[in-house]
């Protein structure tokens, strides 16, 4: 009976507050999105981190007048470092296939390189990346090397650009998470003295706190579980139509956020709505219920 009556009690006050109500949700729904949109950035970031450095390479850009003699003494120079894990000559026949295929979408650039205008190259995977500059030491210098690139500095930067997204989305998530927990206790607040003659009646009967506080504190639950459902709807259908489709030309940058990523915010955004939501009423309905 009891069970039943709390139950009715939440269906009640959610529509006495319809609107209200309405703001709580949506209000709920945005800011565990950008929360959910920040966490699987995160993963994304760290997934990212492990394909792009487990594919490092160094470039060793080769001069124009380099010797065969020159190119012999390097190339022995990289077989022998115990740092390399595999190495790659690339001619300048090579190098212009490569640069067509990069650049394939803009034919007039391409037309107006010749193999003539790119380097002879080494690409050299190291064992550990982190060992760029005791393998920099080695062949730097050398006669016939033009310059060394090692492609984790330029992958610094992009994840410097990501980190600083995922930061602002964190922050965006926070500001949002605030005005939740403001409207929810507002709304609490608001929905507890449209019925303060109710409670009254009930503690003068004796009725414990937990009973005159539970069809409140669901009320906020039920409306953090429908905005956390609707944060993952948001963000499963941004996946699967921007991000799967719209975005398909970024796949060489970005890579794919697995599906499953997406499913575990569903739990994670629950829970996290209904427990924020929770302890937001039960802290707004302590202060009340003191009066």
């Amino acid at each position: 009976m009891r069970v039943k009556y709390v139950l009715n009690e939440v269906l009640v006050g959610l529509w006495r507050n319809v609107t209200m109500t309405i703001a709580m949700i949506i209000t709920m729904s945005v800011s565990l999105s950008m929360l959910g949109a920040s966490v699987l950035l995160y993963m994304q970031v760290d997934q990212m981190k492990d394909y792009y450095y487990g594919n490092i390479q160094v470039s060793i850009f080769l001069t124009d007048d380099v010797t065969d003699g020159q190119k012999a003494t390097i190339d022995q120079a990289i077989t022998s470092s115990d740092l390399v894990k595999d190495k790659t000559y690339e001619t300048k026949e090579d190098a212009l296939k490569r640069f067509q295929q990069l650049w394939a979408d803009s034919p007039d650039f391409v037309n107006a390189i010749n193999a003539d205008s790119l380097p002879e190259s080494y690409r050299v995977t190291l064992k550990n990346p982190e060992q760029y500059k005791d393998f920099a030491k080695v062949i730097e210098g050398m006669p016939g090397i033009r310059q060394i690139i090692d492609q984790s500095d330029i992958l610094e930067e992009v994840f410097d650009i990501f980190n600083s997204i995922q930061l602002a989305s964190l922050i965006v998530a926070g500001f949002m998470a605030v005005a939740a927990l403001l409207l929810v206790g507002n709304t609490i607040q608001v929905a507890a003295y449209s019925k303060r003659r109710e409670v009254a009646v009930m503690k003068l009967v004796g009725a414990s706190n937990w009973f005159i506080q539970a069809p409140f504190v669901l009320e906020a639950v039920v409306a953090g579980l429908i905005g956390a459902i609707l944060g993952f709807v948001a963000l499963f259908i941004a996946k699967v139509v921007l991000l799967d489709n719209k975005l398909q030309a970024l796949t060489t940058i970005l890579t794919p956020i697995p599906t499953g990523n997406v499913m575990l915010m569903l739990p994670l955004l629950a829970g996290v709505g209904a427990l924020v939501s929770a302890v937001t009423a039960w802290v707004t309905l302590r202060f009340y219920l003191k009066v």
